[in-house]
């Protein structure tokens, strides 16, 4: 998508029908702002604001300015994390697409009482959904860890019979209507979860890095129960779990998530789980989903937040923008948005998490949502991480995005040497690194089972554990 007039200081395309009181308008200016960035202040929400959308004194995306700000956080980057582009070998195993959450911008889950058994064996074709048992989601990662994968990524829907364990699986069944507490026993289903316990030791495979468990997650594993959450966090990394990501965050306004996924946590929620999991020693990684019905105060207010909570916790070791992807999400059929963001927007997303987040080192470019080209630009305006290989990719895909699934080494080297940087295999909380010398071939070496091997040839294996 080439450069496009931004929504400035009014609403995205749209989002006309929707009434917000946080309004992007300050009693700053664009100069005084820029002036900030560039001098390394921290800075405030109404600096933000003006950056962000190239100055509420005008109308759309200024080019020349938000070239400006693109090169301040060029400088940033480089001034922070120098020339080294990182990425990771890692798995996508999400467990399940059952959900009834109903968020509007998603079209990954699948409405749980689809998977209920009928009493005869169902097709795939029913609901195209899926739920892997326990002993498939070890199949799946065992097998990727001789691919040499360091990490395996786990985010999945919400499914009523899943529980955090078997303490929490009595609670549940013992609620006077279990269906207040979103529960159904795991019989009901064609395919049992297991616990989110059994679902953790399972995926924690010979030492491989477990990076799962959102927040809303873990809403979901302490429903019903009085439970903290540093008790479910912490019975969470004794079963197996590493670190944790930081989803489920979309935009941390509660005006906004009131319209795109009223029936998830709020914003002083999602802060207190991502504390808990802090508190219990758990690293984790920070989002923003924006390109919808939210306006440019709602991002930088959003990127407020998650800099709060890094000066209280330090355990953010990422910070990933997340442009949202429209195609086949309900926010579109209802006719709530009308497309994402501009690529304008994009940039500006990249350039003003780098100089906002003053505390989070590393800002990542996700090849998923923006593609290649875009992917790569971003290296340049702020990023300095470039994802991972992903050996399947679900969420995505399933909202309509189409630039792939899997990305292999050599690709990376080429691409990433390609813009004039540095490519760097690392770990998922960036304390392992390798930078990549020499010829091809080129392959993983910090996994458990890595030896340097290139991963895979055109295509990755087909997923075991599809319904």
């Amino acid at each position: 998508m080439a450069d496009a007039p931004g929504t400035g200081g009014g609403d995205p395309p749209g989002a006309a029908d929707v009434e917000f009181e946080i309004r992007p308008e300050t009693d700053q200016s664009f100069e005084n702002a820029l002036a900030k960035a560039r001098a390394g202040d921290r800075l405030t929400v109404a600096d933000g604001v003006e950056l962000i959308t190239t100055g509420t004194d005008r109308e759309g995306i200024d080019p020349r300015r938000k070239e400006l700000v693109l090169e301040a956080a060029d400088r940033r980057r480089a001034e922070v994390v120098g020339e080294e582009v990182t990425f990771v070998a890692n798995l996508n195993n999400n467990v399940t697409t059952a959900c009834n959450t109903g968020c509007l911008f998603c079209n990954f889950k699948d409405a749980a009482q689809r998977f209920e058994t009928s009493g005869e064996p169902r097709s795939s074709n029913d609901h195209g959904g899926f739920t892997k048992t326990p002993e498939q989601s070890r199949e799946i990662v065992d097998d990727a860890l001789d691919l040499g994968i360091y990490e395996v990524c786990s985010v999945s829907g919400l499914h009523p019979a899943f529980a955090l364990d078997d303490e929490h699986l009595e609670a549940l069944e013992a609620a006077e209507d279990p269906t207040e507490v979103n529960y159904k026993p795991p019989e009901r289903y064609d395919t049992d979860p297991g616990t989110y316990v059994e679902q953790m030791e399972a995926m924690s495979v010979g030492d491989v890095h477990l990076h799962s468990m959102t927040p809303e997650e873990a809403y979901h594993a302490r429903r019903g129960t009085d439970w903290s959450y540093e008790e479910v966090y912490g019975r969470l990394k004794a079963a197996g779990l590493d670190s944790v990501p930081g989803t489920a965050a979309e935009i941390l306004v509660d005006e906004v998530r009131e319209v795109i996924c009223p029936g998830k946590i709020g914003t002083d929620e999602w802060v207190e789980a991502m504390e808990a999991a802090a508190a219990v020693g758990l690293p984790m990684t920070a989002t923003i989903m924006y390109g919808h019905v939210e306006n440019a105060a709602h991002r930088v207010e959003h990127l407020k937040v998650v800099r709060d909570l890094q000066d209280r916790t330090g355990n953010i070791t990422e910070f990933v923008p997340l442009s949202f992807v429209h195609e086949n999400t309900p926010l579109y059929d209802r006719g709530l948005v009308e497309g994402g963001a501009t690529r304008a927007e994009d940039e500006l997303m990249i350039a003003v998490s780098r100089l906002f987040l003053d505390n989070v080192d590393h800002v990542q470019s996700s090849w998923v949502k923006y593609g290649d080209e875009l992917g790569l630009k971003m290296l340049s305006c702020g990023a300095d991480d470039f994802m991972g290989t992903i050996l399947s990719e679900e969420i995505t895909k399933r909202a309509g995005g189409d630039h792939g699934e899997y990305r292999g080494f050599e690709e990376y080297v080429e691409m990433i040497r390609a813009v004039g940087r540095v490519p760097v295999e690392r770990s998922t909380d960036y304390e392992q690194r390798r930078r990549i010398d020499g010829d091809p071939p080129y392959g993983p070496t910090l996994g458990p089972r890595a030896d340097g091997t290139p991963m895979l040839g055109e295509r990755p294996p087909a997923t075991a554990g599809d319904d």
